[in-house]
This record gives structure tokens, C-alpha cells and sequence, in this order.
């Protein structure tokens, strides 16, 4: 974790701080006491303070967590499940594996809350066998909770009963996306579902499903034990809570940090990350990941929250900052971008499958300065097409990295082609 005066330890309290294989350290920080908080409530109470807190998803969309929890508690079925979803395969992003490998016990304390508020007794944690640290660690806290009594059978006495079980992707990008998560857990080809209906209506194996991610369920013993309105005075008005971001590139000091949403970005990089490493000036920010937007240094004064960035057309994403200096290629970033989302579709859907090839091809062309007139505006004719007709957020988004930069950055891409275009 980066050190900074602006930085807070609310959801990364516990790491570097306690031994994350220890439930006996976890319960000396307040460890389950939101657990125990919760089994003396009503479930829709704890559904009412989520909602409440104005905790919104931290995986990119930001939907209202208390409201996904809502559909979901309100759904009739003979079963549901609680997931979530630790497939973290964005491209510089690694905050999930943070707080799974430094404080496992908070997220296991999480999943079980919400299997009582939704009226679950079963939860998964699905997860990419690369993070080999992190399963084993989890695994361990799993154990620890059900020989402790906070998981499994009548849970404290309680009545309630909630199970967890680890399941271990293969590292397919496309699975980070709830519905083809749905079917890699069943046995099957993980390739997305159209929808509606959504997740909490039918989810996994049919059944009303809430999925989270990592960063977003620790929040939940936090906002329990501290309420909804401690929760709501920290970051913005629309976007409460702390976020994550992950910095990496031509940054002084990568690495990640626990921050208030509505930080800019030029706190984020200058007075977070010591600002440019090199004495090249900053060229370019991808906000997001790799399927975020490529923006230029007109856009160190943005609010780093949902709103504020929805109002410009761009997404928080996942967090993930990558800076680079003017001695970076725009070109060659934006074919890195191509080649990692044409090896990554699923090819399923038509636009995704033919318009990620072909935006490797384009790019590869005005790379090696053998392309036409018309690619520029091929690709961004792509790009329109990909983001109205892919089946999924991976075909959806897996141009704007590209098209952003080229609205930024249009002379460079000019000046790559043997016709000048």
C-alpha cells in the first residue's frame, strides 16, 4: 500500500496489520462483531441499512449494492446464492487480491452477512487459479470460520445456516462478467447470458443470485458495525465510501491506495504517486483498465467518483490508473489494448469476435505505416458499433480505450501513416 496524508485504512485496516491466517488476530480488530450484529436483526434491516449507506458497487458499474440485495431478498425461490466475484482479470488492477491475500476473514464475514440478509444458505467465491496466495488464504479462513461457528451449521446458535465454497476459474477475462460467471460455475462454456432477466431474479442455476465484488463486500461489516451514516460522510454525496485505485506506469510510486471517492487525478498521481518518474512531461491517463477511456492532461482536475465521471461519458472502472511520460507510443498502447481484447473475446457475439480482430488488424497497419485513409474512421465507425451491438460489457467496452485515444491523441495517429491521411 502507498503511504499518503490523503490516504485512508478503513476497508485496508486490517493489512500489513494482523495475520491474515489468524482468526484469533481478526477477532481482536472487531472481527465478526457485524456478524453477530446482524444475527440479532431482521433481515430486511440489514437490507434497509445497505441501501441506506449508498454503497455502490466497486467492480466498475456502480450499481446501488442495498438495492441488488433488495431484488433479491424480495425474489421467491426455494434457493438463492451469494457469489462473489474475486476474477479480477483487469489489466492493472490487483486490489481485490490485496484484501483477499491481507484480510480474508473480513470478506468471508461479508458473504455470510449477505447470505442472512437475502435469505441464502449458500455462497461461492469464484476465483482465477492465478491467485494461488489468496485461494489458499481464503481456504484457511473458511476452515477457521466453520471450526469457530461463524460458518455452517445454526451459525452462533443462531438457526442460520450458510456454506462457501471456492471455485477456480481458468483465467478467462470474459468471466469477470456475472452471467458467463453463471456458466463457468455450472459446468459450462463461460460465455455471457442475454438479459434480462438479471441476476437477482435468475441467476445461478436459475435461482435469484446476488454477485458482488471483493472490494465492495468489505465494506459491508464496516458499514454494519458503523452504520449508514458514518458510511455516507466519507467521499461524495452520490458516491460514498473510499475506493481502491491501483496506479502503475511512469508513476513515481505505484502501487495501490485506499482513497475518498471524489480524489482527482491530480491528486492521484502528483500528490499520491510523487507525480512522472522520469523528466518526460505526462502524456496520457487510462482511467479504468484496459477497457477504460485514454485521456490527456486536460483531465487531471476530474472527480474521481461515479457521477462526475458518468456526466463526461467516462467510468471509475475498477480503479485502475495507468500513467505514461511523452516518451510513450499512443499507437502502440492502443494495438496492446487491441491484442489483449481479440485474444480475450469469448466469440460468441459477431461484433465483439470480428470487431476486436479487426481493430488488431487496423491498428497493426497504421503501426507498421501501411494503412489507408479510411482506418482512422473505420475504427472509430467500429467503435460505435462494438459499444451499441456487443452482447456484453466486454464487446461494449473494448474499443474505448482505442477510440478515446484517438480523440485525444489524433495527430499521433496522423502522424503514423505513410499517406498522412
Amino acid at each position: 500500500m502507498i503511504d499518503s496524508p490523503l490516504a485512508l485504512r478503513n476497508i485496508t485496516r486490517n493489512i500489513d496489520k494482523i495475520d491474515p491466517e489468524s482468526i484469533e488476530e481478526y477477532l481482536k480488530t472487531d472481527g465478526y462483531e457485524a456478524l453477530k450484529k446482524t444475527l440479532t436483526m431482521k433481515p430486511k434491516e440489514i437490507v434497509s441499512i445497505i441501501r441506506d449507506s449508498g454503497l455502490r458497487g466497486r467492480g466498475g458499474a456502480g450499481y446501488p449494492t442495498g438495492l441488488k440485495w433488495y431484488f433479491a431478498a424480495n425474489t421467491q425461490s426455494d434457493a438463492k446464492y451469494v457469489i462473489c466475484n474475486a476474477d479480477e482479470g483487469e489489466p492493472g488492477t490487483f486490489k481485490d487480491r490485496i484484501l483477499m491475500e491481507g484480510d480474508p476473514f473480513s470478506l468471508i464475514e461479508a458473504l455470510t452477512i449477505a447470505g442472512y440478509a437475502i435469505g441464502s444458505n449458500k455462497g461461492y467465491i469464484y476465483i482465477r487459479d492465478e491467485y494461488r496466495l489468496s485461494i489458499r488464504r481464503l481456504q484457511n479462513a473458511i476452515e477457521k470460520a466453520q471450526q469457530s461457528g461463524y460458518l455452517g451449521l445454526n451459525i452462533l446458535g443462531s438457526g442460520f445456516d450458510f456454506d462457501l465454497e471456492i471455485s477456480i476459474g481458468a483465467g478467462s477475462y470474459v468471466c469477470g462478467e456475472e452471467t458467463a460467471l453463471f456458466e463457468s460455475l455450472e459446468g459450462k462454456r463461460g460465455e455471457p447470458r442475454i438479459k434480462p432477466p438479471y441476476p437477482t431474479e435468475s441467476g445461478l442455476f436459475g435461482k435469484p443470485t446476488v454477485i458482488n465484488n471483493v472490494e465492495t463486500l468489505v465494506n459491508i461489516p464496516l458499514i454494519v458495525n458503523r452504520g449508514a451514516d458514518w458510511f455516507k460522510e466519507i467521499g461524495t454525496e452520490c458516491s460514498p465510501g473510499t475506493k481502491i485505485f491501483t496506479l502503475s506506469g511512469d508513476v513515481a510510486r505505484p502501487g495501490a491506495i485506499e482513497l475518498p471517492l471524489g480524489t482527482t487525478l491530480r491528486e492521484l498521481i502528483y500528490e499520491v504517486a510523487g507525480g512522472i518518474s522520469s523528466e518526460e512531461k505526462l502524456k496520457m491517463i487510462q482511467l479504468g483498465g484496459a477497457a477504460g477511456h485514454c485521456l490527456s492532461p486536460d483531465y487531471l482536475d476530474i472527480s474521481l467518483d461515479f457521477d462526475s465521471l458518468a456526466v463526461k461519458g467516462l467510468s471509475l472502472g475498477s480503479g485502475a490508473i495507468l500513467v505514461l511520460d511523452e516518451s510513450r507510443s499512443i499507437i502502440k498502447t492502443a494495438y496492446s489494448l487491441a491484442k489483449f481484447f481479440c485474444h480475450e473475446s469469448c466469440g460468441q457475439c459477431t461484433p465483439c469476435r470480428e470487431g476486436t480482430l479487426q481493430q488488431k488488424e487496423i491498428l497493426g497497419r497504421i503501426l507498421s505505416k501501411k494503412s489507408s485513409e479510411k482506418d482512422l474512421e473505420l475504427l472509430e465507425r467500429l467503435s460505435v458499433s462494438m459499444v451499441q451491438t456487443s452482447l456484453c460489457p466486454l464487446g461494449q467496452t473494448a474499443s474505448l480505450g482505442i477510440s478515446s485515444a484517438i480523440k485525444h491523441f489524433k495527430e499521433e495517429f496522423l502522424s503514423y501513416s505513410e499517406r498522412g491521411i
